[in-house]
């Protein structure tokens, strides 16, 4: 498992296409994004056969357009660069729901 942010747009489309990513969608001004960051390093940890990619909406607003991510915080699942399944429409959500969402692609 690995876990990065502060990507660029082109590495973000680059690193996508290879194994399995959990992209999470989030910003900095978010107060939903702000509830579940806490959380956010041990189901990371928990889930590790996914590399996660944190992708602030904002810095990378060609990545969330291609997706169609408009609310945050969204999550997004993929496996060689295709779609495995999504979670999130920019409503708060708590660390058991996205684990629930995370089993259920598993």
């Amino acid at each position: 498992m690995s876990t990065q942010a502060n990507l660029t747009n082109e590495e973000i489309f680059e690193a996508m296409n290879s194994g399995k990513k959990m992209l999470f969608f989030t910003a900095g001004w978010c107060p939903d994004c702000a509830f579940i960051k806490p959380a956010m390093p041990d189901i990371m940890k928990k889930y590790d056969q996914y590399d996660w990619i944190t992708v602030d909406r904002d810095d990378n607003l060609e990545v969330a357009q291609h997706f169609g991510v408009m609310g945050i915080p969204s999550f997004i699942a993929l496996e060689d660069g295709k779609e495995l399944g999504r979670f999130g429409k920019g409503e708060r959500r708590t660390p058991q729901e996205v684990e629930e969402f995370i089993q259920g692609i598993a």
